[in-house]
């Protein structure tokens, strides 16, 4: 008999960014719509980001970034789940992303970007809408 889970959610802030409000309201947020969270805090590396998401078996890693570093960060955590395995975890972006930026980001592997001003219903929304938990 196979028993589904919630939906596990990893959100980190990788890099030397250090404003995670958006990513606490944001885990916060994904807590009380009732999917399971875990939040790894500031300046993660996009390796400890990989790591992590792998061993705590998450469905979706959810990145923010407000100091501009997307461009390396977001897809740089995407290549290493893929190198470790991984590739089925989704992984989504949010925070200061300027619109010219999407495409490249779509094309190394991010499944979907929020910026600011984007609806928290709307982001769970998404999530309930392309995310499902593995079976246990």
């Amino acid at each position: 008999m196979t028993v589904k889970r919630k939906i596990r959610i990893m959100v980190a802030k990788p890099g030397l960014d250090g404003h995670d409000r958006g990513a606490r309201v944001l885990a916060r947020c994904f807590r009380d719509a009732g999917f399971e969270v875990i939040y790894t805090g500031c300046h993660q590396s996009p390796e400890q980001i990989a790591a992590a998401a792998v061993q705590e078996d998450v469905d979706l890693v959810g990145l923010s970034c407000l100091s501009g570093a997307h461009r390396y960060l977001f897809p740089r955590v995407v290549e290493l789940l893929r190198e470790q395995g991984a590739g089925d975890i989704a992984v989504i972006g949010g925070g200061i992303i300027p619109d010219q930026d999407f495409q490249m980001l779509t094309d190394a592997g991010i499944q979907a970007i929020f910026t600011p001003g984007a609806k928290l219903d709307e982001i769970v929304e998404w999530v309930r809408s392309h995310i499902k938990p593995r079976d246990i």
